[in-house]
């Protein structure tokens, strides 16, 4: 099975991911032939040698024309800072619809842009329709995300992995001033997704970066039995103490029972039973248990010594972030232990694509047993979305939507 493997020791950005793709073998002039299909003017897109620490790779350049009539320009943390234009969602979705990109490409590039505006709308508590976007308006995010939509369609990989994602630490400017790392969008598009943080005082992987990965990985592991086919290196802006890029490999995997049908992984279940929580107070809980790494978190009843109602808190965890998920339990509950096990879960491979309805543009979510499609529903905000504007049942609007009414 061809797995495509991200590394994210170092987090993770859109030009660093296209750099890692150029390096992987990806033909830049073939990128560049996809990219014009956009029909954007004033850019140029060139990749350039260099190094960090003594890693060679690939560095990537978009050349805005236009950047200096908006005062568009990119800050170390690798977010940007805009004084004027931004562009909204709509004008986004609209570019990438109207264009002539191939079709796997398109639908990939709306999946993680849709995902950045809905992060965007909890931050700024706004309809997502209504998200003008700050770091990712940039003209180079557009490329940025539009090509790695494109390298992935020219690669085709059968699976795409990724180790957990560092976050960084310190604080960042933005749009929205000095905040701590991760920026709130980061953060909310790392939801459920297995992170580290502190291995680096600056912002290490962007909204972009954390976009990629939400919409293209099948499967988060630190573990697998491959042979290495090819490894490119994408090269970050900065020069730090420790190398500043991303890994990208090819790997052949070894197949096991029904690994060509579903993904198998080891992971740490954790449990406690707890009585003396009020509802509000799990709620914030769950919240910081999936903010520190938690994959999956579940509140089940139970009954406690002198008959008393309590609940079950299960958590469910890759390796890498079982002690920050201690130690958040012990200071975010009134847990005093808890049992650990581990556990093997086996997942079907999930699929996101973005169709065009009578209703608008409506994410589709497939699971597959192989390469055999099982089911298939609308993403929710869609759905509620339609429910909205029809007054009717999320039920109802969704065989709105398929039926194309």
């Amino acid at each position: 099975m061809k797995t495509l493997h991200f590394d994210c020791f170092a987090g993770i950005s859109g030009d660093m991911t296209l750099g890692a793709f150029i390096d992987l073998g990806v033909d830049p002039d073939e990128l560049g032939r996809e990219l014009d299909k956009l029909a954007l003017d004033g850019w140029k897109l060139e990749f350039v040698r260099d190094e960090r620490n003594g890693i060679s790779g690939i560095r990537t350049i978009v050349e805005d024309e236009h950047a200096h009539e908006y005062g568009h320009h990119r800050h170390e943390g690798g977010g940007y800072s805009h004084t004027y234009e931004h562009r909204s969602w709509k004008d986004i979705r609209a570019l990438i619809e109207k264009s002539s990109l191939r079709e796997g490409a398109k639908k990939r590039s709306l999946d993680m842009f849709t995902r950045i505006a809905e992060a965007e709308s909890q931050v700024h508590g706004t309809a997502v329709d209504e998200v003008t976007f700050h770091e990712v308006g940039a003209l180079d995010s557009i490329i940025d995300i539009a090509g790695t939509a494109v390298c992935l369609d020219i690669l085709k990989p059968d699976k795409i992995t990724s180790s957990a994602i560092e976050l960084g630490g310190g604080t960042v400017q933005c749009a929205h001033g000095v905040l701590p790392v991760p920026v709130p969008a980061t953060l909310i598009l790392c939801r459920g997704l297995p992170v580290k943080t502190g291995g680096f005082q600056k912002e290490m992987t962007t909204p972009t970066g954390a976009a990629i990965l939400a919409a293209s990985v099948d499967a988060f592991t630190e573990t697998a039995s491959f042979t290495e086919i090819k490894t490119g290196y994408g090269i970050g802006r900065r020069k730090l103490e420790k190398p500043n890029v991303l890994r990208l490999s090819l790997r052949e995997e070894a197949a096991e029972a029904g690994g060509d049908l579903w993904n198998t992984e080891e992971l740490t279940l954790i449990e406690t039973n707890i009585d003396d929580m009020t509802g509000e107070a799990l709620g914030f809980l769950m919240e910081r248990l999936f903010a520190a790494g938690a994959l999956d978190v579940t509140f089940s009843p139970c009954t406690m010594k002198k008959s008393r109602p309590g609940v079950v808190v299960s958590v469910l965890c890759a390796q890498q972030n079982l002690d920050v998920l201690r130690r958040t339990l012990f200071r975010q509950s009134t847990a005093i232990g808890f049992r650990e096990q581990t556990v093997r879960r086996l997942s079907l491979r999930r699929g996101m694509e973005t169709e065009e309805t009578a209703a608008g543009a409506v994410r589709r979510k497939s699971v597959f047993l192989g390469g055999e499609e099982l089911r298939a529903k609308i993403e929710y905000e869609d759905r509620a979305r339609v429910a909205r504007e029809k007054n009717i049942s999320l039920d109802e609007a969704e065989r709105s939507i398929f039926n194309g009414k």
